[in-house]
């Protein structure tokens, strides 16, 4: 299996692409998609793989800059990548490279220099760049005809094929032939507006080695970094001094407090980068005069944390309080059993019967302070969250 480094995708994928196997990235027009062919090349690289990238929209030397723009060192193997320059014999320019497409306009040359490397390689995994570009130059139905051929030579020869394609207005029978007929697998990568957030998503359209899996993932492309996956804002609420400021720093890369003699009085605000995911949280002061808050940010929310101070019951007729406004909107969320560590703190489980919280709702015990069982509610809530894209 050969895998595309895209967070989750591999998981999706049952571990990766199958060699013989073909992949197209499906991309919408506007959407930041090429990197996902970018990512799979490196990926392999750095698994170890050998890769050949089909270069058609610009020069490959352009192309092997963005890499360093990503932060990926892709000079340490030079011996296992190459590019087939499409592009420099186009605008009459010398080409550097190994494989060359003398004439990208005519799908016979290209044709050739592809069946050609696909017989001479050992396996190997093949990205082209901007299917699109070679559609333009040579024609929609001719390239359809050639990738059938590659295709097929690729399963001979067990090598991967991927290919990027951005899905101008072609005609419908190509477009019907992308995404059902063409390739193994079919990635849409598209962008999304969901109340007032704006993002990016990808999601199995069709994949014949595994269970299709037809749930979305947001995603959001960092230079360096590259793809993450992306949740836009998480909300951490719960009552006065339960323990949200802290909640906040101890899953933070970096977090911000606006404080009053030790009291947030504003906001908490953080990042997360964790295990592929991005992610932005918001912690809410705890008394009753900032609930107005809550519910503006729940609105806008896809999560909720809701920390609770594990030693004061007393307390939690004020979290179901904040639960409720949160709640209204339908959001997913993870109760925090907080301050686990102190003498007299409840178990979840008798929280869980004091609170009346529901069988399916999780309680994940936590000490806040020494960063215990806050990672393991951020990957409970994500969970959660990502079953809904």
């Amino acid at each position: 299996m050969i895998e595309t480094g895209i967070p989750k995708l591999d998981e999706f994928l049952g571990g990766g692409i199958p060699k013989g196997k073909s992949l197209v990235y499906y991309i919408q027009p506007g959407v930041e998609g090429e990197i996902f062919g970018m990512q799979t090349v490196y990926n392999t690289l750095k698994k170890g793989g050998s890769c050949v990238l089909v270069v058609s929209s610009t020069i490959p030397d352009i192309v092997k800059s963005q890499f360093k723009e990503y932060g990926w060192d892709i000079q340490p193997y030079s011996s296992r990548f190459f590019c087939v320059d499409a592009y420099n014999p186009l605008i009459g320019a010398p080409s550097n490279e190994k494989y060359i497409v003398p004439k990208p306009d005519s799908i016979e040359e290209f044709d050739k220099i592809i069946s050609d490397l696909l017989k001479q390689l050992p396996p190997s995994t093949i990205v082209f760049g901007s299917l699109s570009t070679i559609m333009d130059l040579c024609g929609e139905k001719e390239a359809i005809e050639a990738i059938r051929r590659w295709n097929k030579m690729a399963m001979l020869y067990d090598h991967v094929m991927v290919y990027n394609f951005t899905a101008w207005p072609y005609s419908e029978e190509t477009l019907h032939s992308i995404r059902e007929e063409l390739f193994n697998a079919v990635i849409s990568i598209g962008g999304i507006a969901e109340r007032v957030i704006f993002g990016q998503y990808f999601g199995i359209l069709k994949s014949d080695w595994t269970r299709e899996v037809r749930k979305s993932m947001l995603f959001r492309v960092l230079r360096p970094g590259g793809i993450k996956l992306y949740i836009p804002k998480i909300l951490v609420t719960g009552p006065f001094d339960s323990g949200k400021s802290t909640f906040v720093h101890a899953l933070s890369t970096r977090a911000i407090s606006v404080d009053r003699l030790g009291t947030t009085i504003a906001m908490d605000h953080g990042h997360v980068d964790y295990k592929g995911f991005s992610a932005d949280i918001f912690g809410t002061p705890g008394q009753e005069r900032f609930d107005p808050i809550i519910r503006l940010l729940s609105g806008e929310s896809m999560g909720v944390f809701l920390i609770v101070d594990s030693t004061n019951p007393t307390d939690f007729i004020r979290a179901k309080q904040m639960l409720e406004i949160t709640k209204s909107y339908g959001l997913p969320y993870v109760v925090v059993a907080n301050k686990q560590d102190l003498p007299g703190a409840l178990k979840p489980e008798e929280i869980r019967v004091q609170f009346s919280i529901p069988d399916d709702v999780p309680i994940v015990p936590a000490v806040a302070k020494d960063r215990i069982g806050v990672f393991e509610a951020f990957e409970v809530l994500i969970e959660r969250i990502t079953g809904r894209i």
